[in-house]
């Protein structure tokens, strides 16, 4: 499964959310690093639901840049 993530810049750090995992978040001091702790963070996610039988949502996020 791949699944779209927002990684934003925050006041010292990164952050990052993927839409289709409510509650998956990570940070990190670089975009690397945060990369990094997102993955980490799905693959926990997706691990936590598989444990409680509970189904993995599709990736339905669609991403796309836009020129203004």
């Amino acid at each position: 499964m791949r699944y779209a993530v927002v990684i934003e810049k925050a006041k010292g750090n990164y952050s990052a959310y993927v839409p289709d995992l409510p509650g998956c978040v990570a940070t990190g001091a670089t975009i690397e690093e945060t990369q990094q702790q997102i993955q980490e963070a799905i693959n926990f996610h997706l691990d936590g639901l598989r444990e409680e039988g509970l189904p993995i949502p599709l990736a339905t996020t669609f991403c796309e840049y836009v020129e203004a």
